[in-house]
């Protein structure tokens, strides 16, 4: 059994519960062990950096450094999540006053950062800690019939200098995952761009023109599903998916999945169980 210290991110104890939910069935079906850090805390999102960077350090710190405390990696289903996590421990471990300084603060919770834990996606720990081969043994319910539109969107990818597993230009992960899975993988354009969700608040019409070209291509290419690692951008493409397809002009629809319910889905499980009923396009 593979052990891991499990990030609960903010989107997924709010908006997209059945992430965690789905992860739960499956988890030890592929010889996983998920310990959830109860007592982290919000990551800051791509925010709190330009807001005060000490604070940003020093969250994300106290957050790997519970993941340390417990001798184990620390893993996280939010591309965002992880794009800023891994960017604090760059910068903690690149810069030995600022690590001091976050120590001094978190030695009184009795923790310490010593930058030992890798941040890594459940993405990268399917591909690469389970392996393809043995998710392909435990598959019961292959994807065979399924034309699969991979979007990673940006997080998970860039700045490729904070992430590194793929190559943000032509990234496979996802896609070896689908095959795997027995889904057929379409191209897709968009499989590596943005989803517009961080502009949502501030400029909804250009977030949503953002997510419109990305289901516009998944349907025209006659896509039956698209899958992301992120619950992010499956929060607006499928939560916001009517709204941007009306403003595209679009009569259509095209379900939205995270991969831990593709996942589940290939594993056996039911949507029932895996939450996918939760969605708001059917």
């Amino acid at each position: 059994m593979k052990r891991y210290a499990y990030y609960m991110s903010c989107i997924n104890e709010s908006m997209t519960k059945e992430v965690d939910r789905s992860i739960d069935f499956w988890q030890k079906d592929l010889g996983l062990e998920f310990i959830k850090l109860h007592e982290g805390t919000c990551c800051g999102g791509s925010n709190l950096d330009y807001v005060s960077p000490k604070h940003f350090a020093l969250v994300n710190a106290r957050n790997i450094a519970l993941a340390e405390k417990m001798g184990l990696d620390l893993i996280v289903s939010c591309n965002t999540c992880l794009m800023t996590i891994r960017t604090a421990k760059k910068q903690l471990d690149e810069t030995p006053a600022l690590k001091k300084e976050v120590n001094d603060i978190l030695k009184k919770e009795g923790l310490e950062y010593r930058g030992i834990s890798e941040v890594r996606h459940l993405l990268w720990v399917l591909v690469d800690d389970v392996g393809l081969d043995t998710i392909k043994a435990k598959v019961t319910v292959p994807l065979k019939n399924y034309r699969i539109a991979p979007f990673y969107g940006c997080h998970i990818l860039r700045p490729s200098k904070v992430l590194g597993r793929d190559n943000p230009l032509a990234p496979s992960s996802l896609d070896q995952l689908i095959e795997a899975l027995g889904g057929q993988t379409i191209p897709f354009e968009h499989k590596n761009r943005c989803c517009g969700f961080h502009t949502l608040l501030v400029a909804e019409e250009e977030s949503l023109n953002v997510a419109g070209e990305a289901l516009e291509e998944a349907i025209n290419s006659k896509a039956d599903f698209i899958v992301t690692p992120c619950p992010l951008c499956h929060t607006v493409l499928d939560g916001y998916q009517s709204k941007a397809l009306k403003q595209a002009h679009i009569e259509s629809s095209i379900p939205v999945f995270h991969i831990s319910e593709m996942v589940g889905l290939a594993l056996g499980y039911t949507a029932k169980q895996l939450g996918i009923k939760r969605h708001i396009v059917s």
